[in-house]
């Protein structure tokens, strides 16, 4: 009988360690990260390269076929007015890829449980694009040079992926990549006015690897979005990026984070490129004028994608960017 009651206590102990196993993992896979100790991502490659006839610059001065973080860091000295961020950690922002005066608008994302502890809720400030490796998201900009208007496209060695060594957590499948175009100067010994050159108004976005999730991502989607997805081969999803900033007045939550529930500070957005994760046709980027066209480029991590969630948090990913010009 002692045995059997042993039995019993041992089977209510597992089953009570199964339950606070399963109420743990339905409340730590919201979007964004809710876990504050482990909210960072570090960044440690960034390429940007060029083929084809086709030149890049990280000041208007001195014309290469790849840039590396080191060149775009390293660019003040030629380029005193730049605003390239390139912290070595990341945190989650979102944006609806709005510009105001050449420079993309992103909003951080703060996670506290709500009074009731059933929900979370979310509160957004905006944030500034800050020269050096404070920040949150990397921001920077690129010159390419052209004798002949040309369409330039984004080739498949282009990718987003986590650092090879690393542990595959699937953030990279929360990675995002927007373009700016900010203008052009015909003759190309103006370097300064194209340093100078500020006049983009809109963003060409880029999801990468739209078609994979983790299996976190999917329960998260679901959870959250009420959205059914798969792990591989899954139709790629709609999310609704930050456009404006709230406090906790506002009562947004986790859950309530939309366009349908606060217009005035979502917005639906609708990438301009989306590859899946092995893409074989290149992208079309932008259309070229002859001479020295000013782009600011920005990468980040998505807090309104589903696989932006705790599990992922703590990883490796490496941006590769690789631009070429259309074929004769």
């Amino acid at each position: 009988m002692a045995k059997r009651n042993k039995r019993k206590n041992n089977l209510r102990y597992s089953l009570l360690l199964l339950l606070l196993l399963l109420v743990f993992l339905i409340v730590s896979t919201y979007a964004w990260f809710t876990a504050n100790q482990t909210v960072t991502i570090s960044t440690l490659d960034v390429n940007v390269q060029t083929s084809n006839g086709l030149q890049i610059s990280a000041d208007a001065i001195n014309w290469k076929t790849i840039l590396q973080k080191e060149d775009i860091t390293g660019a003040t000295a030629t380029y005193a007015t730049n605003t390239n961020q390139m912290p070595d950690e990341m945190e989650p922002v979102s944006t609806a890829g709005t510009v105001t005066a050449g420079v993309m608008d992103m909003f951080s994302g703060e996670v506290d449980a709500d009074d009731s502890g059933a929900d979370y809720t979310l509160v957004s400030n905006k944030l500034t694009d800050t020269r050096g490796t404070t920040g949150t998201y990397i921001a920077f900009d690129i010159f390419l040079r052209i004798d002949q208007p040309s369409q330039v496209y984004l080739t498949t060695a282009s990718n987003v992926t986590y650092k090879q060594g690393a542990t595959d957590k699937g953030l990279q499948n929360a990675a995002r990549v927007a373009f700016i175009d900010e203008g052009n100067v015909s003759d190309v010994s103006q370097s300064s006015q194209a340093q100078a050159l500020k006049d983009g108004t809109t963003s060409i976005i880029w999801e990468p690897n739209y078609d994979v999730h983790t299996q976190s991502g999917v329960y998260n989607a679901k959870e959250i979005y009420n959205i059914d997805t798969t792990t591989t081969g899954g139709d790629q999803l709609a999310y609704d990026g930050i456009k404006a900033a709230f406090d906790i007045d506002q009562g947004v939550t986790l859950k309530t984070a939309s366009a349908d529930d606060f217009g005035d500070y979502f917005q639906a957005v609708t990438p301009t490129i989306s590859t899946p994760k092995d893409f074989d046709a290149q992208q079309s980027l932008l259309n070229l004028k002859a001479g020295i066209t000013k782009v600011r480029i920005y990468m980040w991590v998505e807090g309104q994608d589903v696989d932006c969630e705790n599990n992922a948090s703590g990883t490796d990913i490496s941006f590769n960017v690789q631009i070429t010009k259309a074929t004769e």
